[in-house]
């Protein structure tokens, strides 16, 4: 079930808002995980860990959480907007760097 939020991710822009309670709780579960960069609600009271939250955001899936969506075969992680942008990145920081020494 997790999983599938992941997969849901994958094709969607980030960050992306969830406000409904199984959709945090599948948030929580990915962030545990070491999956996704989320931000999730506290609960309202410490002590009992109780309490509604009002919603989870999910900034950004992470290298672990890319290479999940590999494992599985999840088509959208060969051609996620990640790939090609990490890559002009790449090839554009030594310039940048040199640049900015310069």
């Amino acid at each position: 079930m997790a999983m599938d939020m992941l997969k849901q991710l994958a094709g969607s822009p980030l960050p992306a808002t969830f406000r409904t309670r199984a959709e945090i709780d599948q948030i929580k579960l990915l962030r545990a995980a070491g999956l996704v960069i989320a931000l999730t609600p506290a609960p309202l009271d410490p002590l009992t860990l109780s309490g509604s939250p009002d919603a989870a955001q999910v900034l950004a899936i992470t290298e672990k959480g890319r290479a999940e969506l590999e494992r599985i075969h999840y088509p959208v992680a060969a051609q996620g907007p990640w790939r090609g942008a990490a890559s002009r990145w790449r090839a554009k920081l030594p310039h940048a760097i040199r640049t900015r020494l310069m």
